[in-house]
């Protein structure tokens, strides 16, 4: 799914605070400065901008409306870095990196494991000899015990924008709908536009066993951005693979 109308508000729903403990995820993966680092799935491109200052970064998204805004703030912070419109699973116009990044849950907007091999393969030939691949996904329980139900509302002077999750047609996999009311001068009244996304998640046997399928060596995983061990409860899951 294509962020469209969601990418007007992303940036306003999203807790800031994440980028940086992203950031410092990556930087305790990754030794050493002046790095190549594709960002995929960059989003409004937050993460990417705060990368820049370690890193020599490359962002891509699959939403050009994502990667105007990323642009826009990319200018307003004096950072000069390349936004590429692609989607994670054909990466073959792209160089090699010595990191390639994909965080807050992008690769779970993945159909299934075969799709999830075709992103890993990319990754992994996209990257130099010992770069890392470093990636989250939501856990079992996020998407099992968390999502189901979820309820969330936001309102502006001239938009409103109404969130609702719910179980997906496959095991561990969630629908999220968006909803979005923006105000029309023209008919006085509000427009609608719906987006649904789906997203899905495996054990980590599964991401471990097709992480190592495809060639990648070393495959650690962690939770709260790498500060601690998996647990029952952790709600994200840090992979870090290396070629």
């Amino acid at each position: 799914m294509i962020y469209n109308s969601f990418a007007s508000v992303y940036s306003e729903l999203m807790d800031d605070s994440l980028y940086s403990k992203w950031a410092q995820y990556v930087e305790k993966q990754v030794t050493g400065d002046n790095k190549k680092l594709l960002d995929v799935a960059c989003g409004t491109g937050d993460l990417t901008i705060l990368l820049a200052d370690k890193f020599q970064v490359t962002g891509t998204d699959l939403s050009e409306q994502m990667l105007k805004i990323a642009e826009q703030k990319a200018q307003k912070a004096n950072q000069k870095i390349p936004f590429i419109p692609s989607n994670m699973m054909d990466l073959y116009d792209f160089d090699k990196y010595d990191v390639i990044t994909c965080f807050d849950d992008s690769i779970c907007y993945l159909q299934d494991e075969d799709e999830l091999a075709i992103a890993f393969n990319q990754a992994l030939q996209h990257l130099n000899d010992g770069g890392k691949y470093l990636f989250d996904a939501h856990s079992l329980y996020q998407m099992d015990e968390v999502f189901p139900g979820y309820m969330f509302n936001h309102r502006t002077e001239d938009s409103a924008f109404m969130w609702n999750s719910f179980e997906g047609e496959y095991p561990h996999s969630i629908e999220h709908e968006l909803t979005f009311f923006n105000w029309d001068e023209k008919i006085k009244g509000y427009s609608v536009n719906t987006e649904l996304h789906k997203e899905r998640t495996y054990p980590i046997e599964t991401f471990v066993a097709i992480l190592k399928d495809i060639g990648f060596k070393k495959v650690s995983v962690s939770a709260e951005f790498g500060t601690s061990e998996v647990k029952d409860d952790s709600t994200r899951w840090f992979f870090a693979a290396e070629k």
